[in-house]
């Protein structure tokens, strides 16, 4: 039975949700907390029954936030919480299963009023409720403790303290998203937010201390991807056997309160979507990457990246950098079998980046991989499946592979990994190939597919940068890879002439009126010439370093060799068409005095000898090739929406109005 829906609609009308929102005060100690807190809820992933949680939610925050002033009640809420969860490690222990639940309930909540409260008020509103405490007509209470303060450090210590049991997965869960509907206020202003109320709680005081072991314990919850325990675990055995969810606790406390609230027991299925992932992995992951994206305060850095970028390998035994105040230790084997398992989302995507762009002792320890293949396979799945994906995870996955490639070992290493049978490139059958020639097939493919349907000049640099790394290292390319790289530069040759064409024709007829104003076919000719002089010194740099170990490339271009004869006297390629030149008729005529109607293996061995016989010092050398990767000036501005974009996509039974949303539109997700 899943979550019923009717009951979530009646819910402003419970009696226990309308006494919170009342004008009466609760104090913490009223019985009214165990009556309001023993109901079972199997939170709805669904977005019809999410939706229908979020209006009904709505509705009570109305009256609290008019009421609470005067009551204080929702800070009673928060304070029988934090009462609660003083005895919760010692709970999990004893597996004190009523605690725990009644524990959990409170936060569930708290983080449903939170997340309305915080849609629908300033931070400033919303710290003003924390403060509100019980008061007599008239009269005026000092200020109390900071509660905000309070429970942002609980749930902390809450994440990092409780260990993970069956019967304690729903509250870490639960507490793992009351932290990121703290920090959702970003997703209700159109600017990036520099100057936060909860980000400074987060980053200074009490919650500080409990950096690293947050960070830690976050990536723990992605590395394990522990399943949602079965329904039922965590709470007492039904006493009834149908999909009621009340139960005789406490001499019948509960019975007939929250009858409303029949929403699919322990007797409920999860909904197949969360059957095949881990939900307190999914939402470790976004709020990890929610905390290493907070700007940094003006007096102080982001605590949560530094301790992203300092981490190190359980196995590394030198002392922490005074520098890294926010250091620790994690199992790398560990963390790489994770990264390489879970690249079809684009928030495991999304922290490999940050990793390999941020923490150099995770660069260094993948790139000393020997199995790194298993990591690289996945990111030219996410490219060759580029029309499925959206641009910003093709981007990662992009600058993923041009950060590999800054590093000659990978370059060398990759062309001897040999792969049989990718069943998933599908435009011609690769039994045997290895992992350099069919990154160079994906990375051509994608600059084909950009040409022909995005044309984003970003895209194509990167993956020229990333190809032209790899450049001086081509090793024993695969046949159907050399002949891609000279296709592509045949698709390039035929643009740059349709171009020239369109611009010639363009100025004639300009001649004849001056009132209409010239497309600027200028600046599109020279987009194209910039990209066909890096496929040539691509082509050039594997010719002057590797030309014995790449026949099938000297043979792709003697049989295409009529392409580059219009770029031989051309001024912007005449100097780095010098070497393609000399090697195309070096080998012509080696061909010719054999003879005619040779075999393509007779080519080849022809190819082979003449690679040994062709003096090395006829061709010139050129500096060598070599991009690296630069984020842009405040990456905020793109990494912010694009995470948070994620959470609002992808976060596990949290859902938002799309109306209401400002930091990014719907279709950039």
């Amino acid at each position: 039975m899943g979550a019923n829906s009717s009951s979530i609609s009646e819910l402003p009308e419970n009696e226990y949700l309308k006494k919170l929102s009342g004008a009466e005060p609760i104090s913490e100690n009223d019985p009214f907390w165990n009556q309001l807190l023993s109901f079972s809820f199997t939170t709805p992933t669904n977005s019809a029954d999410l939706k229908l949680l979020e209006e009904a939610t709505i509705s009570v925050c109305k009256s609290l936030v008019e009421k609470n002033p005067r009551t204080g009640n929702l800070g009673s809420l928060i304070k029988v919480f934090l009462s609660r969860t003083k005895e919760l490690k010692i709970s999990a222990e004893c597996q004190n299963h009523l605690f725990i639940w009644q524990a959990h309930n409170a936060l569930f909540i708290i983080c449903c009023l939170l997340k309305v409260f915080i849609s629908r008020m300033s931070e400033e509103e919303l710290q003003l409720h924390f403060t509100y405490e019980e008061k007599a007509p008239g009269s005026y209470g000092t200020e109390c403790e900071d509660l905000i303060e309070e429970l942002l450090c609980c749930l902390i210590q809450l994440i990092v303290e409780i260990p993970l049991l069956d019967i304690t997965y729903s509250i870490s869960l639960e507490a793992v998203t009351t932290l990121i509907v703290f920090l959702s206020c970003q997703l209700f202003h159109k600017e990036i937010l520099r100057e936060s109320i909860i980000h400074k709680y987060l980053m200074h005081g009490r919650c500080l201390p409990y950096t690293s072991r947050l960070v830690k314990t976050l990536l723990y919850n992605f590395i394990r991807q522990e399943r949602s325990p079965p329904p039922g675990t965590h709470v007492f055995q039904q006493q009834t056997d149908g999909g009621g969810l009340l139960y005789g606790i406490a001499s019948g406390v509960a019975t007939g309160l929250w009858t409303v609230f029949t929403l699919g027991g322990v007797g409920s299925k999860p909904s197949p979507q969360l059957e095949q992932c881990s939900p307190l992995a999914n939402q470790s992951l976004l709020l990890l990457l929610v905390l290493a994206n907070l700007t940094d305060a003006p007096d102080t850095p982001n605590p949560y990246r530094q301790a992203i970028m300092s981490f190190k390998n359980t196995q590394d035994s030198t002392a922490f950098s005074s520098s890294s105040p926010h250091a620790f230790q994690i199992n790398f084997n560990s963390l790489y079998t994770a990264l390489c398992e879970q690249q079809k989302s684009d928030q495991a995507t999304l922290l490999l980046y940050m990793l390999l762009h941020q923490n150099g002792n995770v660069r260094t320890y993948v790139l000393a991989r020997t199995d790194i293949e298993n990591l690289v396979l996945p990111i030219l799945e996410i490219l060759y499946h580029v029309e499925e994906r959206n641009s910003h995870h093709v981007y990662m996955a992009l600058i993923i592979l041009l950060i590999l490639t800054e590093d000659d070992g990978f370059n060398r290493s990759i062309h001897e990994v040999i792969l049989k049978n990718i069943t998933w490139y599908a435009e011609r059958v690769l039994t045997e190939i290895s992992l350099g020639s069919l990154l160079i097939l994906v990375v051509i493919r994608t600059i084909q597919y950009n040409m022909t349907r995005t044309r984003d000049k970003y895209l194509h640099t990167n993956c020229l940068a990333a190809l032209a790394n790899m450049s001086a290292q081509f090793r024993s390319l695969h046949q159907y890879a050399a002949q891609r790289i000279i296709s592509l530069f045949s698709l390039l040759s035929k643009k740059h002439n349709k171009v020239l064409e369109q611009a010639t024709q363009s100025l004639r007829g300009s001649l004849g009126s001056n009132d209409s104003p010239l497309p600027d076919y200028a600046q599109d000719l020279n987009v194209i010439e910039e990209v066909i002089r890096m496929m040539l010194e691509i082509i050039n740099s594997c010719l002057t370093n590797s030309l014995h170990h790449n026949p099938n490339l000297v043979y792709a271009l003697l049989y295409k060799r009529d392409l580059f004869e219009q770029f031989r006297t051309h001024p912007s390629f005449q100097d780095i068409m010098q070497n393609i030149d000399l090697v195309i008729s070096f080998f012509s005529s080696r061909l010719e005095q054999a003879g005619a109607e040779l075999s393509v293996e007779r080519v080849l061995e022809i190819i082979k000898q003449g690679a040994v016989a062709l003096p090395k010092d006829r061709l010139r050398k050129f500096p060598e090739l070599k991009f690296k990767y630069v984020e842009e000036e405040q990456p905020e501005e793109f990494f912010i929406p694009y995470v948070w974009s994620l959470v609002y996509n992808s976060a596990v039974a949290l859902y938002w109005n799309p109306h209401d949303i400002q930091l990014f539109t719907m279709d950039s997700g």
